[in-house]
């Protein structure tokens, strides 16, 4: 196994990572966002206003990709157990 191997997988690897969390990230975002415009317009500032809308919206994010982010992990590991004999020399 050469380092330009190891370099690729872990290119992949973090790729994969950034492509499968980036829908509960940008929710994440967004309610944030939602909220604290919510917070600024009607002056309450309560610190624990976020949690409970971030934890829903990411548990929904959740259910709708949750197929997606699967097949896209599976896909990346059958990608690799595939080219084991490749990396064992």
């Amino acid at each position: 196994m050469t380092v330009n191997d190891v370099t690729t997988i872990a290119e992949q690897a973090i790729y994969t990572i950034i492509k499968c969390s980036a829908p509960m990230l940008l929710v994440s975002l967004c309610v944030g966002l939602i909220v604290s415009i919510f917070q600024t317009v009607t002056s309450i500032q309560e610190q624990t206003l976020t949690f409970v809308p971030k934890v829903l919206a990411i548990f929904l994010a959740l259910i709708i990709m949750g197929h997606w982010i699967m097949n896209n992990m599976v896909e990346f590991m059958t990608q690799l157990w595939n080219d084991f004999n490749l990396y064992v020399r």
